[in-house]
């Protein structure tokens, strides 16, 4: 049996498929998030059906403050913590470029909230020379469109985030694994328009737990939309600013 995996914003879509691989694989999982009472379920349910140790907690990546005496309390389990999935994200509502209020909690959960509690994490890790981090962060972080730029610079400044954790923790055997999703079958993105090529969060979660163990850096789910991303990147700005994307 492996060591302890905490998941933030476990609740999620993303979060739970990921959770059921993970406690495939033999992790235990402390599951983190808003949701007390839908944690606590998906805890029991995790323990009946994988047999291993799970724990909840409650957690609110916007919610600063709470950060230290948070992770103080998680890092006491057994044996520690062997790794962290950071699965929180919030699309707002669009257009979130113009209404203050939505801006800045994009920015804050997406990006803002991520980075200060994955700061705590990798120094915790860094000192146990092991383990591993996962970051969600989006395609929509490659490159700023008019429709999701705020989300898309939220998720952007994250991937960089984790590009910068990587390149310090490698040398203390820590892996930070960037997951880069397309268009996903969750509740957050159910009935926005121009969805297309749409992953299920089970193909998503076994893509994670997948990288993980194979020690990659940056993983585009499914794996196509690295090249479509790469087309995007590569339109010269003179063009790419005329087009409605």
């Amino acid at each position: 049996m492996k060591g302890w995996v905490l998941i933030l914003g476990a609740t999620s879509a993303i979060a739970r498929a990921t959770a059921s691989t993970l406690a495939a694989a033999g992790y235990h999982l402390c599951l983190a998030g808003r949701d007390v009472d839908e944690l606590q379920r998906d805890a029991t349910n995790l323990a009946i059906r994988f047999g291993n140790q799970t724990c909840h907690r409650e957690f609110d990546v916007d919610r600063l403050e709470t950060h230290g005496a948070f992770f103080s309390e998680v890092q006491s389990l057994p044996g520690g913590i062997d790794g962290v999935v950071v699965a929180v994200g919030y699309l707002g509502d669009s257009p979130s470029s113009r209404n203050q209020p939505q801006l800045q909690r994009v920015l804050l959960t997406n990006f803002v909230g991520p980075a200060a509690i994955l700061a705590l994490c990798a120094d915790y890790l860094e000192e146990r020379r092991a383990g591993f981090i996962v970051g969600i962060s989006s395609v929509a972080g490659d490159r700023g469109r008019q429709s999701n730029y705020v989300y898309g610079a939220a998720k952007g400044g994250f991937s960089i985030y984790l590009q910068g954790l990587r390149n310090r923790l490698f040398a203390s055997g820590v892996t930070v694994v960037d997951v880069k999703p397309g268009f996903v079958d969750t509740p957050m993105t159910y009935g926005l328009p121009g969805m297309f090529l749409v992953a299920s969060p089970a193909y998503v979660g076994e893509r994670i737990v997948r990288a993980v163990l194979a020690r990659r850096d940056v993983v585009y789910v499914p794996w196509f939309w690295r090249y479509i991303m790469l087309i995007i990147r590569h339109i010269p700005e003179k063009l790419f600013k005329r087009l409605k994307l």
